[in-house]
């Protein structure tokens, strides 16, 4: 069977896609490709100087928009402006940073990761036309949501934990909304991806010893941001992928390659742990899901 690319990407004319984080890395890919199959795409993210410059070099019709996941109130601005959206693509994260504290007052990874674009998600949810898909990791494998301590206020702070706890919440997020999309009778699908092993600037903001190990790693065994950026291509366009599904590289250890539905982590398919958690983000964000 020949493998999936973005040269099979449907036409996307017509359709109007926002990428969060498109200013660099897979979300530039995603964006880009997206842009290329005639989507008009709007390119998210909180340096607009920078947005502006990855968006000169995609072709197509691009837009760019700013948005800061750590300030719910850019969130707020941000999805105000918008008008229908055929596809969302929850891109943009940090990982593994020092701690810190998002405008808000959460935890920088989880309010970042999964509270910012909850929040986004919920708001755009009514001009929401065809799927949401956000971005996961392998690492979702290595998290555990804690509901008493979403925030690391009273646990020792551990960086890799708390990147595994906001990508873990990625998942329980998708699941939950595609449940949620399913008990309504709507069409609309959620889905989630990981771009396996892929060579970002994600890597190198750690501020730690793992910066100067990554660019070694990195040029010997990480694929380019193009190849990572397709399991979420193939799960934002791709027709027939059944909502809910999770794509990955279909290589060794999910770590390079094509896109396939891979199986993600039983804690992540946990139905009372994602009720609570997305009862949790309501309280927090203060964004309440309807028009489902």
């Amino acid at each position: 069977m020949a493998k999936w690319t973005a040269a099979d990407i449907p036409d996307q004319s017509g359709r109007t896609c926002v990428v969060t984080g498109a200013n660099s890395g897979l979300g530039a890919a995603i964006a880009s490709e997206l842009a290329g199959a005639g989507a008009t795409v709007i390119v998210a993210c909180r340096d607009t100087a920078k947005g502006e410059q990855a968006a000169a070099a995609m072709p197509g019709s691009t837009e760019v928009r700013r948005l800061d996941l750590a300030d719910l109130a850019s969130v707020r601005e941000f999805a105000a402006g918008l008008g229908e959206v055929a596809v969302l693509v929850n891109n943009a994260g940090v990982m593994a940073v020092p701690k810190g504290r998002t405008q808000d007052g959460f935890e920088l990874q989880i309010g970042t990761n999964h509270l910012g674009h909850f929040a986004l998600t919920g708001l755009l949810l009514g001009r929401i036309t065809d799927r949401v898909v956000s971005m996961s990791s392998f690492a979702h494998r290595m998290g555990h949501i804690d509901l008493e301590d979403l925030n690391w206020e009273r646990r020792r702070y551990q960086r890799w934990g708390a990147y595994g706890q906001s990508k873990l919440a990625n998942l329980l997020f998708i699941y939950e909304l595609q449940r949620r999309f399913s008990a309504a009778g709507s069409t609309r699908k959620a889905l989630a991806a990981h771009p396996g092993y892929a060579s970002t600037n994600l890597q190198f903001h750690t501020d730690s010893i793992q910066d100067r190990l990554m660019s070694v790693t990195n040029s010997l065994f990480a694929q380019s941001a193009q190849m990572g950026a397709l399991p979420a291509l193939y799960a934002a366009t791709f027709p027939n992928v059944p909502g809910g599904s999770y794509l990955g590289p279909d290589g060794l250890l999910e770590q390079r390659g094509y896109p396939k539905i891979v199986r993600s982590d039983r804690r992540s398919r946990d139905e009372s742990t994602a009720a609570a958690l997305w009862s949790l983000s309501e309280q927090l964000t203060g964004v309440t899901f309807t028009d489902f």
